[in-house]
């Protein structure tokens, strides 16, 4: 799949905002304690990547009905949904200068991942969390996401590489009192 930039001001994948707080003091602590003894930006990226994925449960998976969507939010709650734990990943590796993007993939609701770029291309991930059936792991070479669309079952791959959350996720995030909530009005496309 060819991926393409919202925008082609690299910066943009490097900003922080209301989401995406990476100078918000936990996500700087976090970032720090991820960073102490690793080599290099792709052992750090690979270890953020993990510590979101393993550490901060999905809340489905967890039962969790608390409703996170900013990335301090949930590093200090330590739960959240797809889209709530790209963000923190966003805002941990934004925090130590790498570039990184939302995207998007369209099974029954809409599903949140990251991109991080290294040696001039984009390298998708899913810090989703694994359970039976889901291994998602950390790679820059070749893809291994949680989950792969069945273009049969009209699932697909948005190709938008967003340096923010795409406003549709957002909003409904933000207006959900709580994951039952949430889980029926999950976007069913961008």
């Amino acid at each position: 799949m060819q991926m393409i930039q919202e925008t082609a001001d690299l910066s943009a994948y490097l900003a922080a905002d209301e989401v995406i707080d990476h100078h918000h003091p936990l996500v700087r602590e976090t970032a720090a304690r991820l960073a102490d003894g690793v080599a290099d930006s792709y052992e750090y990226a690979r270890v953020a990547f993990e510590f979101v994925r393993d550490t901060i449960p999905h809340s489905q998976d967890s039962g969790d009905m608390r409703v996170t969507w900013r990335a301090s939010d949930v590093l200090e709650r330590g739960t959240g949904i797809c889209y709530a734990k790209a963000h923190a990943l966003t805002a941990l590796l934004r925090a130590e200068d790498i570039p990184t993007a939302l995207c998007y993939q369209k099974f029954d609701v809409v599903h949140g991942l990251v991109a991080v770029r290294f040696n001039g291309a984009w390298h998708r991930q899913d810090p989703r969390g694994n359970k039976p059936g889901v291994d998602a792991r950390f790679s820059l070479e070749g893809e291994r996401l949680a989950f792969t669309p069945d273009s049969a079952s009209n699932e697909m791959d948005y190709p938008v590489l967003y340096a923010a959350p795409h406003p549709v996720v957002l909003d409904v995030l933000k207006a959900a009192p709580d994951r039952p909530h949430l889980w029926n009005t999950l976007p069913t496309a961008l």
